[in-house]
């Protein structure tokens, strides 16, 4: 397997120093930098020196952008936004280049080909890979695009979408938007309430709800005027019925919800409570494990039937990832557990 392709985790020494471990445990990158993101990002991961400088490092741990920036974030289609001394922003490639001038006060990643800027007088606009402003900075927030729509805010306080043109598609009549996700956007309306709308910029979910998760599955999580959670599908249809005080969304055939007594469990698709509410918190299933929190609000780990695979015995457990999760025991000691339970410190 070629290094690039090996899955690795952030590990903390005794020192305070950060590197890296591979799903083994085994140690691969040493633990020497002040800093260092969890994550590698097309190959890269942010790390900061002992001066609190930021470069990149690749999975073999070699530093292959120098550690120069004040901040550097993650690389998302070949670039990665970096500041300099003076708090500018700009972007580099992968040789280290910069190849936008550092010259935004903030600045995030690439999507689609666009990234969003903001100028001196707190207006965010769009610049391409060429570091070109395509569209100009005039709205007091924008999102990144996502399928071609993009959500701004514009001078009234109101949300709409733009095209990658900067053309207004959908107008800005909303109080919020969200992303679209599964094709429908969450929008509130001017009296304070939940819907959804298409790419079109339809209401074809309308505003009758007191909040709304998003569609994961064909189904979102929706409360009416009594504080209940229940499920729609795309239609609009109420397909679970309201009953929960809470509920998210459906992660391979599971949601969580919680219950009168303020515990929790997990239902399916068909409204039936699979896993028994029991928990005083649980988290969706991530490696076909899920964390959950017990009366002594201790951390451990059940499976689809919800067994407890996994003791509730950790003050804090982050969700399985690669097979491993990060956990911290009750003496304060942190590190990795893989999915027997067996511990990698260092």
């Amino acid at each position: 397997m070629e290094s690039s392709d090996i899955a690795l985790f952030l590990i903390q020494d005794k020192n305070g120093k950060y590197g890296y471990i591979d799903k083994s445990g085994q140690l691969v990158i040493p633990c020497e930098w002040k800093y260092a993101f969890p994550y590698f990002y097309e190959g890269l991961a942010s790390v900061s020196d002992n001066n609190l400088k930021h470069g990149f490092i690749d999975k073999s741990g070699k530093l292959v952008i120098p550690c120069d920036w004040s901040y550097a974030s993650n690389f998302s289609e070949g670039l990665a936004w970096v500041e300099n001394k003076k708090g500018k922003k700009g972007f580099i490639d992968k040789s280290g280049k910069l190849v936008i001038p550092c010259k935004w006060e903030e600045a995030y990643e690439f999507s689609e080909g666009l990234a969003q800027v903001r100028n001196k007088q707190w207006k965010w606009g769009f610049v391409d890979k060429s570091g070109k402003l395509v569209i100009p900075c005039k709205w007091k927030t924008a999102g990144p695009f996502d399928d071609g729509l993009a959500p701004v805010k514009d001078e009234n306080g109101k949300f709409g979408y733009i095209d990658k043109s900067g053309n207004l598609v959908i107008p800005c009549n909303w109080n919020r938007t969200k992303y679209y996700i599964e094709g429908l956007a969450r929008v509130k309306d001017l009296n304070g309430k939940w819907g959804f709308i298409d790419k079109s910029g339809k209401n074809v979910i309308p505003c009758e709800w007191e909040n709304v998760l998003y569609f994961k599955e064909g189904l979102a999580p929706v409360q009416n005027i009594n504080e209940k959670w229940g499920f729609i599908d795309k239609s609009g249809k109420h397909v679970i019925p309201f009953k929960w005080k809470s509920a998210g969304v459906f992660y391979d055939g599971l949601a969580p919800v919680k219950d009168e007594n303020g515990k929790f469990g997990y239902i399916d698709k068909s409204g039936n409570l699979v896993i028994p509410c029991k928990w005083k918190w649980v988290d969706y299933f991530s490696d076909g494990l899920a964390r959950v929190k017990n009366e002594q609000w201790k951390w451990g780990f059940i499976d689809k039937s919800g067994k407890l695979v996994i003791p509730c015995k950790f003050e804090y457990a982050d969700s399985f990832s690669d097979g491993l999760a990060w956990v911290e025991d009750e003496n304060g000691k942190k590190g990795y557990i893989d999915k027997l339970g067996n511990f990698f410190s260092y």
